[in-house]
C-alpha cells in the first residue's frame, strides 16, 4: 500500500518504513499537506497528517485512491468528514499521548507569566541583574478553572493539587469519579469563570466550542485573572481577549494556540492564487499578531506536544492504526 506522511520528519519516517515492513510503500515530505502539493501524491492509499495540514475537500479531491487518513494527533478538526464519509475514507487519530506533555506546558505558560520569567531572563541577557519586574503570584491557594476534564484536563487537576490550588471545573459530560476528588469541585462555565484566579482549556474544537471564551466571559472573569489555552485557538474569541487584555480585566494570557496558526506559519499563503482574502481572515491575522507583541501574552507556535515521549507514542499509535487498518480491523476510527 503507498503511504505519504506529511509535515514529517525524516528520521521518524525512516524508522516508520523499517517497522511496516515491505507491504508498504513510504513517501514523505517535511511540508505540510495543503491543495498546492497535494496532487504530486496523488497515488496514496493512506496519507498520515500532523499539525498545520489541510484535509479539506479542495485536498481530498486530489487522492482518488485514498483509504485511509492516519492523523498524528487527537484533533481532527482539520478533516472534512463528511467528504471522507461520502467517498468510504477511514480517518483514525491518536486518542492518548501527550496527557502530561500538554498539562506540564500548560503549567509552564502559566508559571512564566506568574513570575515574569521571560521579562526577567531578557533582562540579565542585557546584564541588568537590578532588573525588578512587576511581582509576581504565588500558585498555592489559587483556584484553578479547568474546562475540560478529559485526559489532559485530568492532569492538569493533579499538577494543580500538587501546586497547593484549589479547583473547580467545567465539563459537558462531568466524572463521577472526579466528583470524589478533595479541593474539587464542578461548577457552570459561568460559575467557574466567577471562581477562578487562572482558567485553563483542555477542550477539542468543535461547533459547540467555537468562540467558547468571548467578550460575555471575559466580563465573567475575576479582574486581573489569567487564561491558559494549549487546547484549539478558535475557543477563544481573539477580539474579546485582545478587548479583555486592553481594559485590564484580564492580567495575562499564555497561550499555545491561535485561530490562524496555518497562515503565521505561510503568511505567503494569504497571496496565492485562490486564497481566501475575506475580511474576517485578515482581521484574524492582524490580531493573533497583535497578541505576539502584547507585553502581558506569552505565546509558543503549538508547542505543546513537543516532548520525546509524546513523539514516540504519537507513532507508535498511527503505525498500529496503518496496521490495524490493512488487517481490516480499524482502530482508533473517528465516528
Amino acid at each position: 500500500m503507498k503511504i505519504s506522511f506529511f509535515a514529517a520528519n525524516d528520521t521518524e519516517i525512516a524508522a516508520a518504513a523499517a517497522a511496516l515492513g515491505s507491504d508498504f510503500a513510504v513517501s514523505s515530505t517535511a511540508l505540510p499537506l495543503d491543495a498546492h502539493i497535494a496532487g504530486n501524491y496523488a497515488d496514496s492509499e493512506i496519507v498520515s497528517t500532523f499539525v498545520g495540514c489541510d484535509l479539506s475537500k479542495a485536498v481530498l479531491v486530489q487522492f482518488p485512491k485514498l483509504r485511509l487518513i492516519a492523523v498524528r494527533a487527537t484533533g481532527y478538526d482539520n478533516v472534512d468528514l463528511e467528504y471522507c464519509k461520502a467517498h468510504g475514507i477511514v480517518v483514525s487519530t491518536v486518542p492518548a499521548y501527550g496527557d502530561a506533555t500538554v498539562a506540564e506546558h500548560a503549567f509552564a505558560l502559566l508559571l512564566a507569566l506568574s513570575r515574569h520569567l521571560v521579562a526577567c531572563v531578557e533582562a540579565t541577557r542585557r546584564g541588568e541583574f537590578g532588573y525588578v519586574p512587576a511581582r509576581g503570584f504565588e500558585l498555592r491557594d489559587k483556584v484553578l478553572g479547568v474546562v475540560g476534564t478529559g485526559r489532559i484536563g485530568r492532569r492538569a487537576i493533579e499538577m494543580a493539587h500538587g501546586f497547593g490550588m484549589k479547583v473547580v471545573a467545567f465539563d459537558a459530560f462531568p466524572s463521577t469519579e472526579l466528583k470524589e476528588t478533595p479541593d474539587f469541585r464542578y461548577a457552570s462555565l459561568p460559575d467557574l469563570l466567577s471562581a477562578a484566579d487562572i482558567v485553563t482549556l483542555h477542550v477539542p474544537a468543535t461547533p459547540e466550542t467555537t468562540g467558547l471564551i468571548g467578550d460575555r466571559e471575559f466580563d465573567l472573569m475575576k479582574p486581573g485573572a489569567v487564561l491558559i489555552n494549549t487546547a484549539r485557538g478558535q475557543v477563544v474569541d481573539t477580539p474579546a481577549l485582545i478587548r479583555a487584555l486592553s481594559s485590564g480585566r484580564l492580567g495575562g494570557a499564555g497561550l499555545d494556540v491561535l485561530p490562524q496558526e496555518p497562515l503565521l506559519r505561510r503568511e505567503d499563503a494569504l497571496f496565492k492564487t485562490g486564497a481566501a482574502e475575506t475580511a474576517p481572515v485578515l482581521k484574524d491575522v492582524v490580531a493573533d499578531h497583535t497578541l505576539t507583541s502584547h507585553p502581558n501574552v506569552l505565546i509558543t507556535p503549538h508547542n505543546a506536544y513537543n516532548t520525546v515521549e509524546a513523539f514516540q507514542r504519537i507513532m507508535d499509535t498511527t503505525l498500529d492504526n496503518i496496521r490495524a487498518f490493512a488487517g481490516g480491523a480499524p482502530a482508533n476510527r473517528v465516528a
